[in-house]
């Protein structure tokens, strides 16, 4: 059957953080108890505030219809006055906002505007595995600039001058960083904007998704910087700060080109994003802001024990993550070794063995430009994460 079905399609790889947690699933249903840190889900309860204002649109009978395709204005709005008040992206305006069904779709919508086939993509790496899959789907071409441990898994301004060619028509990063927590401070990002306007029509896509979850205390916005708010296409969304990953909210903020093209091909297919999430969202955005700082030190909390306990397992080596909520620990110590019959060649390797022998779901490196790391996610309980690193480390005791 793959003969009928589209190249386009065929060549596509799976989301490998998808897969992993499909896999962990299905084990679960076999009655295997296995503890999930594959996938990037807040493991909090969307706050009672947003919950009450989506029953509220529901109950008022208003928003049943067909929604703006760009958003609702009062949305749009209230996104744009934040950028403008919180990240100092002060050209932002409502015509600037394009609201999507999650961030994932806004990148999709950006990179079929922007790409032409052959056009080139300067990625940040370790990055979200489904940035290189959507490039090549609009026909562009990723070309990976890469961190690694020793610097914080942080690629540099130097790098991304080196890696733009003639064809290199955008540049994306995020911060905090998926997979690896990383954030990038304002100094760092600066040299960045500094390369990005020393080549004429270069745009940055700057992925704020995790914003929220930053333990620095500093979030900085390329697009705030001088002269960059014509280059950056910010990218942000409520699935991770405000627990909504079901409802399906995200948003760009663009130069005004961009965002009415991004609303034109949203407008051929999908339509606006549903309207009760979105009147959510909306009080996401305007409402208390304390469930989700209460979070972002929750996390906090959890990366401090997980860090304790990583760091009490020989072979693994890790950074301390800035923001988001994983850790993405080097594994390499372990390739090249057995566990009885089960040799550990690969960072997939080391996941399936964890997996099956202690029944801890994590996602290879390989899927995020990093082949000798694997991603751990702790937006899950003290007592899983306790649990879940405790039978780790005991299977790769037996690891030799």
């Amino acid at each position: 059957m793959n003969s009928i079905l589209s190249d386009r399609i065929n060549n596509m790889e799976e989301s490998a953080t998808l897969a992993m947690a499909k896999t962990a699933r299905e084990l679960k249903s076999q009655g295997i108890d296995i503890i999930g840190l594959s996938l990037g889900e807040p493991d909090f309860k969307t706050p009672k505030h947003i919950q009450e204002a989506a029953k509220e649109a529901i109950d008022e009978g208003k928003y049943f219809s067909y929604p703006p395709v760009a958003g609702y204005q009062d949305l749009r709005e209230a996104i744009a006055k934040k950028l403008r008040e919180q990240n100092q992206i002060t050209q932002a305006k409502a015509e600037n906002i394009v609201v999507s069904t999650g961030a994932k779709h806004s990148i999709a919508n950006v990179f079929m505007c922007l790409i032409n086939e052959g056009d080139e993509v300067v990625i940040f790496s370790p990055y979200w595995v489904s940035y290189s899959e959507i490039i090549k789907l609009a026909g562009g071409v990723p070309v990976l600039i890469e961190g690694n441990l020793e610097n914080n898994f942080k690629a540099t301004a130097a790098q991304l001058k080196a890696a733009i060619t003639d064809k290199t028509k955008a540049v994306i990063y995020s911060s905090p960083c998926n997979p690896s927590g990383s954030v990038f401070s304002k100094q760092e990002l600066e040299a960045i904007a500094e390369v990005v306007k020393s080549k004429e029509d270069l745009i940055v896509i700057a992925d704020e998704i995790y914003e929220l979850i930053n333990f620095t205390g500093q979030h900085a916005s390329i697009a705030s910087f001088p002269g960059m708010f014509e280059r950056t296409i910010t990218v942000n969304g409520f699935s991770k700060g405000y627990a909504m990953t079901g409802w399906r909210v995200g948003y760009i903020c663009a130069p005004l080109p961009i965002a009415k093209a991004c609303e034109k091909i949203q407008g051929q297919f999908t339509s606006g994003g549903t309207g009760i999430a979105q009147r959510a969202a909306l009080a996401g955005l305007t409402g208390d802001q304390k469930p989700s700082e209460e979070m972002a030190a929750a996390y906090l909390k959890r990366r401090d024990l997980v860090l304790q306990l990583l760091r009490e397992i020989p072979g693994i080596k890790t950074h301390v993550p800035e923001g988001a909520f994983y850790f993405f620990p080097d594994v390499s110590a372990f390739f090249g070794k057995s566990a009885g019959d089960f040799k550990i060649q690969t960072a997939d390797d080391f996941c399936l063995y964890l997996l099956n022998e202690a029944h801890v779901s994590l996602v290879t490196g390989a899927a995020f430009g990093a082949p000798d790391s694997v991603r751990l996610s702790y937006a899950a309980s003290e007592d899983e994460l306790k649990e879940a690193l405790k039978r780790v480390k005991t299977a790769l005791e037996k690891v030799k």
